[in-house]
This record gives C-alpha cells, structure tokens and sequence, in this order.
C-alpha cells in the first residue's frame, strides 16, 4: 500500500482525501489475481510473526517487571499507626 500510495499521489497531486487514496488501493488490491498478491501476502506473513515475536517478548518483560514492582512494593516498610500512651483520641 505504502509504493500504490506514493504511485498515487504522484499520478494525482491536486487529490489531498485519504478516503480516495484508501478507495483507490482497495480497488486496485481486489483487480490483482493471487498470484499478484502472493508477495505481498507473504510479506505481512513475514511481519505478522516479526510482530507476535515482538509482542511476546514485551509481555514477558511486563511480566518481570510486575514480579520486580512486586518484590519492591512488600519490602518497603508500610506506615504503622502509634498509639498515644494514654489511649485518647483528643489532640
């Protein structure tokens, strides 16, 4: 989409809509036979994986990082409150 967007905007520069851009690559992407979009198929295959790998690398670093923020969190010492001697509430 990114080469068909600059193709586009060359062949058309006054054209300033998103919408038409969108419509335009939809229209081209639904001409193209299969093996026209083969490459391009296997493209997002290649980066869908790249992005899952990427994902489950960051999951398991939040993971370490809550299990950190965890250990942190019950090491510091929590606030008591003082009794007076006297046992009264007045000040």
């Amino acid at each position: 989409m990114e080469q068909f967007r600059k193709d586009f905007k060359e062949k058309n520069p006054k054209n300033k809509l998103v919408s038409v851009v969108g419509k335009a690559g939809g229209d081209k992407w639904k001409s193209l036979s299969e093996s026209e979009k083969a490459p391009y198929v296997a493209k997002a295959e290649k980066l869908k994986v790249e992005y899952q790998k990427k994902i489950k690398a960051y999951d398991a670093n939040e993971e370490i990082g809550k299990e950190s923020a965890d250990e942190e969190a019950s090491d510091k010492s929590k606030s008591e409150v003082s009794d007076d001697e006297d046992g009264s509430d007045e000040v």
